[in-house]
């Protein structure tokens, strides 16, 4: 992997930068907090006219066809500007249907999310909370006829009011553990029997606790193999996870640079408070931190890109980020001493997203634990 930017992707980051510092200001991430909604469409179909939304879809479903790289840059750059739009649970989904979807769903599917038309999200987590673990899937899915009946409740689900359709992990065999008898379907929001109950959060964005009462899905909609969808879902959340670190890894180093400016106009005895040595070593250990977090990350989505095993590279990076970069905003608002508990302060803003997107797919205990497992093994012998 080259470590370095080349020209297209340093064009790619430079565009979405000057896009989003326009369309994308903190005011609007501030009110969409309070907007039942919970994103811009506005936002969203600006993204969808300048080809973001197919930028890793394939060209023959209305993307660009290219890679995992080129969309972390601009999952980056969202994260960055706080951006107030469904792209990580669309793209996740997305993704996957690209992968594991048959021929039908793909061209069903992929154009629509391409052009801005169609919003998508997924649902795996239950009351059991391990990550990416089979055994903590228990939502049944009963085969009738040509039809699957989903009856359950899943949690987090991220925009899911919002989305079109949504991609749901149940078991469909009885009686079966593990990852045998998994499937994923592809469920229209729409449905009858489903209803969602928003879940308040530090970060204030979408999610919703979803329950399925009956909820019928055509067997037609299985993504991947009946059954056997257990590496399906590990690809998703693999993608998911990685994306996801690296849109943190954006937020917080936005979240250094307003430290820093504001290190350099805030005068204490005399001085500004940045040429006090506590803080200067301070933020100069917050920058190799988020430096850190962004090389890791991208080593990750390249492998995934390549097709080369990247479980245990996915975990370095989101447990590295979710620690980093917590304690990384952590030291911005040192930085800004007292103010920075106040909501009205926009540092506050990348402060509690980042503080929430840390805790999600995944702890850095869960993380550092699969990584020990892929070196040691499962028993650590």
């Amino acid at each position: 992997m080259d470590v370095l930017f080349n020209e297209s992707e340093e064009m790619l980051q430079r565009s979405v930068r000057e896009v989003l510092e326009h369309e994308s200001p903190p005011d609007l991430p501030r009110a969409i907090e309070t907007d039942p909604l919970g994103y811009s469409p506005d936002l969203w179909m600006k993204m969808a006219e300048l080809g973001w939304l197919g930028l890793a879809l394939p060209e023959e479903h209305g993307g660009q066809g290219l890679g995992l790289t080129y969309l972390g840059i601009l999952s980056a750059e969202l994260g960055r500007a706080l951006a107030p739009v469904p792209f990580h649970c669309t793209q996740t989904a997305a993704l996957t249907i690209a992968a594991a979807g048959t021929e039908a769903q793909r061209a069903e599917v992929l154009p629509k999310v391409a052009s801005g038309e169609a919003i998508l999200t997924w649902a795996l987590t239950e009351d059991d909370p391990r990550f990416l673990t089979p055994e903590a899937v228990n939502m049944a899915a009963v085969e009738d006829g040509d039809d699957l009946v989903l009856t359950g409740t899943k949690l987090f689900v991220e925009h899911f009011e919002a989305a079109d359709q949504c991609l749901v992990v149940c078991r469909t065999q009885g009686g079966s553990s593990g990852a045998e008898g998994i499937s994923v379907l592809l469920v229209d929001t729409k449905s009858a029997g489903l209803s969602a109950t928003d879940l308040v959060n530090i970060a204030k964005d979408k999610l919703s606790e979803v329950t399925f009462q009956g909820v019928r899905v055509p067997k037609a909609n299985v993504v991947g193999t009946l059954h056997q969808g257990w590496p399906v879902v590990e690809a998703m959340v693999n993608r998911a996870t990685a994306l996801l670190s690296i849109q943190m890894s954006g937020g917080t180093r936005r979240a250094l640079e307003l430290a820093v400016e504001y290190s350099k106009h805030r005068d204490a005895f005399g001085r500004p408070i940045g040429s006090f040595q506590a803080l200067a070593h301070t933020m100069a250990d917050t920058l190799i931190w988020v430096d850190g977090c962004e090389l890791v990350t991208y080593e990750a989505l390249w492998r995934l890109e390549q097709g080369l095993p990247a479980d245990m590279h996915v975990s370095q990076a989101k447990a590295f980020t979710s620690e980093k970069c917590l304690a990384a905003v952590r030291n911005a608002n040192v930085v800004h001493g007292g103010i920075a508990a106040t909501w009205e302060l926009n540092l506050n803003l990348w402060f509690r997203r980042v503080s929430a997107w840390a805790t999600r797919l995944g702890s850095v205990q869960e993380h550092r634990a699969r990584v020990a497992n892929a070196v040691l093994g499962p028993t650590g012998a």
